[in-house]
């Protein structure tokens, strides 16, 4: 059946650790995967998706063991891995396990973090460069678009993408707690490294009026501060920042601390004591426990934070369950239509050598009806169509009938032999 010709081949973060998936990761100094995957004997269709957890070929082919081998030759070829090494570190996924895998990566069932966006866009693209290197037919084109519908459907039916997983969003959604919306409120970075980058990221999402970036190393935070069209002040101006902003996120590698109780005492006057939230996402910490005696001041370090992310993680885990169920679902749905392919050569070849014969018995019979008015030959042709779609009708529903992939195909072998096709 055609669903058994297809076949994923990988290496993931479940199956290999990082030293060895680095090895794996494609650069512009070799061959594209998709064409090389085109030159392989038995791969009619490829696509290739890598990603910094995962590297995987997507295939439509013959499906063989020979193929599955040269494909994993190719992912491992500048690795200096053996053959058994290869083997050992990678998985390779047939038919209907494919689909349900590829559905599984697209609705990110199988990412690290369940539920995270990023990896249907980076399938998404792996997509669009298999079509611009002509490595995409029917079945890889169906199959794929088939995989971006499945995580829609996911992503409306389930709430598996609406709990914070990471300590930058979990930041966010705590805000949000306090104040309800973020929307016009100002917010201060204090220091410029990846986590307030990220969480920046996902305040601006909420609408936040402005970000300014304190940093110890001005040049620095004028970076990041044009990066969010916000503006760069000196560390030294932290607190005489404070009466201005609603939000303030520190994550610096200061050893001690960067704020402090006493500072911040007299600033909460200034602001009518409208309030503070400060979010301590540093180890060691920035930002003086004591604080949070302050009223209208809202302390959160790391491990409240933590604590956030768990509780969302299992939740996401219940959504987990739920979309594994329309993963199932649809993946059986897609299977059968595969199968519904697997009828279409011998449907038409049933119709072409009935047709054939009707052709065949007309070019006999009509020079012997010459005599008969123009309208009544069409009669007679018109006639015999019919009869061929109607003799077709009842083996086209043979063939068609949903029976399962072993008795389609006795089916199949059946009407081939029986008008011997």
């Amino acid at each position: 059946m055609l669903a058994d010709n297809l076949m994923i081949i990988g290496v993931n973060h479940k199956v290999a650790p990082v030293e060895i998936r680095e090895k794996l990761a494609h650069t512009g100094d070799c061959e594209n995967p998709v064409v090389a995957l085109k030159k392989m004997s038995g791969c009619n269709e490829g696509c290739f998706l890598g990603t910094c957890n995962r590297v995987e070929v997507i295939c439509a082919g013959d499906g063989s063991d020979e193929l599955a081998m040269a494909v994993r030759h190719m992912l491992f070829a500048r690795s200096n891995l053996s053959d058994s090494e290869a083997l050992k570190y990678s998985y390779t996924y047939r038919g209907q396990e494919a689909i349900l895998h590829l559905f599984q990566v697209a609705a990110s069932l199988d990412s690290m973090i369940i539920g995270e966006p990023q990896i249907l866009g980076q399938l998404k693209k792996a997509y669009r460069e298999a079509v611009e290197n002509k490595g995409v037919g029917t079945i890889l084109n169906k199959f794929i678009n088939k995989s971006f519908s499945v995580a829609k459907r996911v992503r409306t039916e389930t709430n598996i993408g609406g709990n914070a997983v990471s300590i930058s969003f979990a930041a966010v959604q705590l805000a949000k707690k306090i104040f309800g919306s973020l929307e016009y409120k100002r917010v201060m970075l204090v220091g410029a490294g990846e986590m307030a980058e990220l969480a920046a990221e996902h305040l601006l999402s909420q609408g936040i009026e402005e970000v300014v970036v304190a940093n110890r190393t001005l040049a620095n935070a004028v970076k990041l501060a044009r990066q969010f069209k916000g503006r760069a002040v000196s560390l030294d101006d932290l607190v005489a920042e404070l009466k201005n902003i609603d939000i303030l996120i520190s994550s610096t590698g200061a050893r001690g601390l960067v704020l402090r109780r006493e500072e911040v005492k007299p600033v909460m006057r200034q602001r009518m004591n409208s309030p503070l939230f400060l979010i301590d996402i540093a180890v060691p910490r920035d930002l003086d426990p004591a604080l949070n005696n302050l009223d209208n001041v809202y302390l959160y370090d790391i491990d409240n934070l933590t604590d956030v992310v768990e509780v969302n993680k299992s939740a996401r885990e219940k959504e987990a369950d739920r979309a594994g169920r329309i993963v199932q679902e649809e993946a059986v749905k897609f299977a059968s239509w595969l199968e519904s392919l697997a009828v279409t050569p011998t449907i038409i070849d049933l119709r072409n050598k009935i047709e054939a014969i009707r052709r065949a018995e007309l070019e006999r019979t009509m020079p012997r009806l010459s005599s008969l008015p123009r309208k009544q030959q069409q009669a007679v042709e018109l006639m015999m169509t019919s009869m061929v779609n109607k003799i077709l009708h009842h083996p086209t529903l043979f063939l068609k009938a949903d029976k399962g992939s072993c008795v389609q195909q006795e089916r199949i072998n059946l009407v081939r032999e029986m008008f011997d096709l």
